[in-house]
């Protein structure tokens, strides 16, 4: 399936690309479809085609996100619509890990399991079983949604003609765009407060 789906995503151009990822992305867990094909390949085929200038980096980007948040939310009311009894019958022995991931995470799962393939297709349904308030699985669905989208299309265009291998490697990927994101916000969290520091200090001295 993956190689009719690249051959696919390459015989298209401009906004049919876009269509498509944004349709592969909505569906990966509202039809659970990513149990057999990762969105996050299309993803990266429509940020190689962004660095062709085939697709514009504009409508690559937005198509990820807007995919990959509406179909989470689709995915949550599926899960509070059904139940777990029916995810439990869905993903098998697997739905632990997802119930782990939930009961370690709360509604950041959501954030964290995009980063994993059968999570992002399994976390928004469990968070609409586990009753979830929609406004907090909301909240970290669009972040999740819109560092997932940008950083994987990001990823295809600055890989270019290397997309092969990035692709072999799309889990490992996910999360070392997670930590290079955590890292990245660390940073800046230690900066601002070292700057909230120095600007006391300041202030003490000058009212001495």
């Amino acid at each position: 399936m993956e190689a009719h789906v690249i051959s696919l995503v390459f015989a298209l151009s401009g906004w049919w690309v876009a269509g498509l990822v944004f349709g592969l992305a909505l569906a990966e867990c509202s039809l659970f479809i990513g149990f057999i094909f990762p969105a996050e390949i299309a993803v990266i085929l429509g940020g190689v085609l962004c660095s062709r200038g085939t697709v514009h980096l504009w409508q690559a980007i937005p198509a990820a996100v807007l995919g990959a948040t509406i179909g989470d939310s689709i995915g949550y009311a599926l899960g509070e619509r059904f139940g777990g009894a029916f995810l439990m019958r869905k993903f098998g022995k697997r739905w632990m890990a997802v119930q782990d991931a939930l009961n370690r995470h709360g509604a950041a799962a959501v954030f964290f399991g995009r980063f994993s393939a059968f999570l992002r297709a399994a976390i928004p349904s469990a968070a609409g079983a586990a009753c979830i308030p929609y406004r907090r699985f909301v909240l970290w669905n669009v972040i999740g949604g819109v560092t997932w989208g940008t950083g994987f299309t990001l990823l295809g265009y600055v890989s270019a003609e290397s997309y092969h291998a990035v692709i072999d490697y799309a889990g490992d990927a996910g999360w070392t765009l997670l930590g290079v994101i955590t890292a990245m916000v660390l940073v800046a969290m230690a900066w601002r407060r070292r700057a909230r520091r120095r600007a006391e200090a300041a202030a003490k001295s000058q009212s001495d």
